[in-house]
């Protein structure tokens, strides 16, 4: 009796297995993903990094022209930002400015083997953000990461990371309008210039040792890492999925809300929590943005409000026990 019970156990344990292995096979024909633009970032055992290179805003038209928006060129990145102007969202009493923490941001690398790297992530509302996984599922645009950013807002809002990786960009940026088109994400508005940002920007960028820039009325501050970073087979470039960011917004009399995130690697964590935390700075969450990322790494997302120039330099102290470099050029 003993052994048919053992029997039946392995028969049904053995039924199950062979479920879970199917539906593994059929996943990528499920989300309408081929299977092979999937398998290109698959597993670490192919270890001959592809480098990305250099492209012109021209190479990307249809690109832009699928995505219905247009993008500008970041060195090697094709980088499309889409900022929730339609969201009015309060943290712990302040109104956040789509441009401190509420833009949508994606960027298309082309690559040395002509293959496509789509990376970044994306501003949804608790109601929106089932349909927009669905959608982007469909598509086959893997979810890396889903979580916060700011402390208790309303409404809720949530962060998605993206990541697609193909030999048809313009059939990932279809896949990317038919989940952003579910959302309430409005169309472009075009912003002449920055207006000049009050806070005394000048002693910010000696506080943290980096040439900051102005992104409307925010001001902000950028780092990337030292080493080089690979996802799966290919070779990120510096400011795609590795930064560290410092993000001011002007409340008046010189006082900011600061909120960015840091990049880490797992000994550098629990410095950078202490460093942040001594300095007055409130954590917000820990995470990865990535699934196949080497080195390993990890990003704490954080939020203070005080004056600009001193929350600058306890920011200081936690960045400086990161291995980071300012980003070429500023604007990451």
């Amino acid at each position: 009796m003993a052994d048919q019970r053992q029997d039946d156990t392995r028969s049904r344990f053995t039924t199950s297995r062979r479920r879970v292995l199917a539906a593994a096979a059929l996943a990528p024909v499920l989300t309408g993903a081929p299977a092979g633009a999937r398998a290109l970032s698959a597993g670490p055992e192919a270890r001959a990094l592809v480098e990305p290179v250099m492209t012109k805003l021209a190479d990307w038209a249809e690109v832009g022209k699928a995505l219905g928006r247009p993008g500008d060129m970041r060195r090697f990145m094709y980088h499309t930002g889409l900022p929730r102007r339609d969201l009015t969202v309060y943290s712990r009493g302040i109104r956040i400015d789509p441009a401190l923490a509420l833009g949508t941001h994606v960027s298309f690398v082309r690559y040395a083997d002509h293959s496509t790297l789509l990376m970044g992530d994306a501003v949804v509302t608790e109601r929106e953000l089932q349909r927009f996984i669905d959608v982007l599922q469909v598509h086959g645009i893997m979810q890396t990461a889903i979580h916060k950013h700011l402390l208790a807002h309303e409404p809720e809002v949530w962060w998605v990371h993206l990541h697609a990786h193909g030999h048809d960009p313009v059939a990932i940026a279809r896949g990317l309008r038919a989940a952003l088109d579910s959302t309430g994400t409005p169309p472009p508005v075009s912003v002449a210039s920055s207006p000049r940002v009050h806070l005394d920007t000048a002693a910010i960028d000696a506080a943290l040792g980096v040439k900051g820039f102005a992104d409307e009325e925010i001001y902000k501050c950028t780092y990337v890492r030292s080493e080089t970073v690979a996802d799966g087979p290919v070779i990120l470039p510096p400011g795609l999925g590795a930064t560290t960011s410092a993000n001011f917004q002007p409340l008046g009399g010189g006082r900011a809300a600061l909120s960015g995130d840091l990049v880490m690697i797992a000994s550098e964590v629990q410095p950078v929590l202490v460093a942040l935390r001594l300095g007055g700075v409130e954590l917000v969450e820990v995470h990865h943005h990535n699934l196949t990322d080497e080195p390993r790494l990890f990003f704490v997302h954080y939020w203070a409000v005080g004056d600009a120039v001193r929350l600058a330099r306890s920011l200081r102290r936690a960045v400086d026990t990161t291995n980071v470099v300012p980003m070429p050029g500023g604007a990451a």
